[in-house]
């Protein structure tokens, strides 16, 4: 994906250099500028994105919205200003986020206006840019050209039919369809019927031969979700399938040879179900020649934004709708709540959003979530996990570290800020200077 031109126009040299770096890292490219002048010097319009803070030396931010009439412009402002941000917005302004934001809220809207998915990689409608999906798709690409039996893990709903169809469409048999079984949509009264296939007269009900999903897989994958599922005898009948290559219709005394990629999803640990006697360990070690896992979409971290833009702008697509946007409490909703249904609970809460949204906006009753539950305590932690800072916790860790060094005068200088601002971001944090102490 080509890289995406940015313009920073804010006089705050702390802010504007940590807005750089961040979306530098995002594969953006950026150019600064503290006024209005040093903006103009460049080429307005050769840039993808403008973001502006209203309140600049000598004159407003808006005035970039008719300097730039084709370009959008992401309007910066304080809490204090939020009115003059909806009027700006009525002046022709995209979006607005408000001081002091985090990295999550404004890579959120720079997304969303971009129209990108924050430059994620992507396999065969698998997006994502977290390490454990880099090297997912990193091994789908080294299995897919192999003929070797794969086995996809992964809790329910973490897109491992994705991944499957993603080997397949890599692999020698892509020119045929790929055949898929849900074993735990069907019957086990019925399941070696439809997967092996059956004689006229087998049983009571068969009243014509069959052709089963492994022989019509010949040549092709077979995708088997679900594989813990399986009933004993099924697995008995694919262990054969695997070991010679051959399948026997039931009631019939006849082999058929199949030349068969087996590829086999579950959400259970195959492992304890051979403890337990529930699953044959031959077949299970014939199924994991290579495992491949897929992360729940809680621990994918800026993924789940990455992939709430990608729904959000994909479904409202399909239904007609304008561009729509999340607010910020939607964006703080959807880090903190858990998703125990991961990608797929997440697309489903989105498409329900948009049809019941009445506006542009995306607010958080309308995902429907159950936001008690929504508490997740490690979330403080992600951040800092990262390695990435927030402005405002940047500003606050550097205040409380040097105030007792440093004059409030040397304070702003260092943070590229006013006295003024300082004392209001002070304000704003809960951390007064403490005079008495600054006396000992």
């Amino acid at each position: 994906m080509s890289k995406k031109n940015i313009l920073i126009v804010e006089d705050e040299i702390l802010i504007r250099s940590s807005i750089r770096k961040f979306l530098e890292k995002q594969n953006y490219k950026v150019c600064e500028a503290g006024t209005i002048d040093e903006a103009v010097r460049h080429d307005l319009d050769s840039f993808s994105l403008i973001i502006a803070d209203i309140q600049l030396p000598g004159c407003t931010g808006t005035d970039l919205i008719e300097m730039a009439p084709g370009v959008p412009v992401l309007v910066m402002t304080s809490y204090a200003s939020l009115e003059s941000a909806v009027e700006t917005m009525k002046r022709g302004a995209m979006d607005y986020i408000a001081k002091p934001f985090d990295y999550d809220h404004l890579l959120s809207s720079v997304c969303q206006l971009l129209g990108t998915d924050d430059d994620g990689q992507s396999t065969d409608n698998m997006l994502g840019n977290c390490d454990e999906m880099l090297e997912l798709f990193t091994r789908v690409d080294k299995v897919a050209p192999i003929d070797t039996n794969v086995l996809i893990v992964g809790e329910s709903g973490t897109g491992k039919e994705l991944v499957a169809k993603a080997i397949h469409s890599r692999s020698s048999r892509s020119s045929n369809e790929m055949i898929s079984v849900n074993c735990a949509a069907i019957p086990d009264s019925l399941i070696e019927s439809e997967l092996f296939g059956h004689e006229k007269g087998a049983f009571t009900g068969a009243d014509a031969s069959r052709v089963g999903l492994v022989e019509a897989a010949n040549g092709s994958t077979l995708f088997l979700d679900e594989i813990g599922e399986l009933p004993m005898d099924a697995q008995a009948r694919l262990l054969r399938v695997l070991q010679e290559g051959e399948v026997r219709r039931i009631g019939s005394v006849k082999t058929r040879r199949v030349s068969v990629r087996l590829l086999a999803a579950t959400h259970r640990d195959l492992r304890r179900l051979c403890e337990d006697g529930d699953f044959r360990q031959d077949l299970y070690y014939r199924l994991n020649v290579v495992k491949l896992t897929v992360p729940p979409l809680r621990d994918r971290g800026r993924d789940l934004l990455l992939l709430a833009n990608h729904f959000l702008r994909d479904k409202a697509t399909q239904m007609g709708r304008r561009r729509l946007l999340f607010t910020d409490d939607t964006i703080a909703l959807l880090k903190q709540y858990r998703w125990p249904g991961n990608v797929r609970e997440l697309e489903n809460a989105i498409e329900r959003a948009i049809i019941l949204c009445n506006g542009t906006r995306i607010t958080p009753e309308l995902l429907a979530v159950d936001q008690d539950a929504s508490s997740n305590p490690e979330s403080a932690s992600v951040a800092a996990a990262n390695g990435d800072l927030s402005i405002e916790d940047y500003i606050l860790k550097f205040i409380i570290e040097n105030q007792d060094r440093m004059t409030e005068t040397d304070l702003a200088q260092k943070l590229g800020i006013s006295r003024k601002s300082l004392w209001q971001k002070r304000q704003k944090l809960k951390i007064p200077r403490e005079r008495s102490r600054k006396r000992e």
